[in-house]
């Protein structure tokens, strides 16, 4: 029976983690608070995952080493990450595993054509840079030799097990679904990639297994892309509600204005690229290869509404 380590167990840890349960392998899953999904075959440990003596011994005997952690805010970001990632790359050059990373799309930098895994890493602020840093380091390992690693790369998620920590959509969403009017940065009109958390999943596991996935990036499949305005008006619809959406957009200027005194405003400047043009990601790599094949839209707002509406409305309470 195969056996993984999964660090982290937020959307997408949890939500991998019950998907190699369900299928029968053995899973441990490392935070620092212990939780996790509860499942017979998942093991929930809590842990320093950035003490890579302690990792490496809680990866022993693992096929793959899962990095799906997410170490707090933005601001946190140069600090927790670095230690974070070199033992979570420590533990998979140890136990002989396959190291899987939950990556996004920041290390791209601004862009203005659909994001394919062989786009240059020309990010221009610290979090693309760390998170091409990241990749580098781990894809250095495996060029050596010391270790087999991948990295998969997945845009904003959506999806039911989402909260307003975790979730930007649901932060607007949030608003939306109470009648009030959604403060959106950027063009509310511009097309954008979401990925759905249960195609994510999908996509870590099918390339841990496989060894074509080695060695070079791959972008998660997904529904096709939509708009903030009108994603907000499909749940809005999906929870019942016949109320019109309002979006107004939250100026950038403002952003610059209060970025002195809110630090996670002066964190947002460097990516709020991705909010005033076209994010698409291109996954088309990934299909061709595995087969696999993202979530119908319509079937990510059925799946997603339900549990983002307010408590107390009919969809909710379905």
């Amino acid at each position: 029976m195969p056996s993984h380590l999964v660090v982290g167990a937020g959307p997408v840890g949890s939500a991998l983690a019950r998907l190699l349960a369900d299928r029968g392998d053995r899973v441990t899953v490392v935070t620092r608070s212990g939780r996790g999904p509860e499942h017979p075959a998942v093991t929930r440990v809590a842990a320093d995952a950035s003490d890579a003596t302690r990792l490496a011994d809680l990866g022993r005997g693992a096929s793959t080493v899962f990095n799906c952690a997410n170490p707090g805010s933005y601001q946190a970001w140069e600090r927790l990450w670095p230690p974070l990632a070199a033992s979570i790359l420590t533990a998979a050059e140890r136990s002989g595993a396959v190291l899987v990373t939950a990556g996004n799309l920041y290390g791209y930098g601004p862009v203005d054509v659909p994001m394919t895994p062989d786009l240059p890493l020309a990010a221009t602020g610290h979090k693309g840079r760390l998170r091409a840093r990241m990749w580098r380091d781990a894809l250095a390992a495996h060029e050596a030799g010391r270790v087999r690693a991948t990295e998969v790369r997945a845009s904003d998620y959506v999806g039911p097990t989402l909260t307003a920590s975790t979730g930007l959509l649901r932060r607007y969403a949030d608003a939306a679904l109470a009648g009030r009017t959604a403060a959106v940065f950027g063009d509310a009109d511009a097309p954008r990639s979401f990925s759905f958390v249960d195609d994510v999943a999908r996509t870590l596991a099918a390339v841990a297994g496989d060894e074509r996935a080695w060695g070079r990036p791959w972008h998660v499949p997904g529904p096709a892309p939509v708009t903030v305005r009108a994603a907000l008006a499909d749940l809005v619809a999906a929870a019942g509600d016949p109320r019109p959406v309002r979006v107004r957009r939250f100026p950038r200027a403002a952003v610059t204005a209060l970025s002195p005194v809110v630090p996670v405003l002066r964190e947002l400047r460097e990516v709020l690229h991705q909010f005033e043009r076209p994010f698409v990601l291109d996954a088309s790599a990934t299909t061709a290869t595995f087969g696999l094949t993202g979530t119908p839209w319509p079937e990510v707002v059925a799946a997603t509404a339900p549990a983002w509406a307010p408590a107390g409305t009919a969809t909710a309470r379905r």
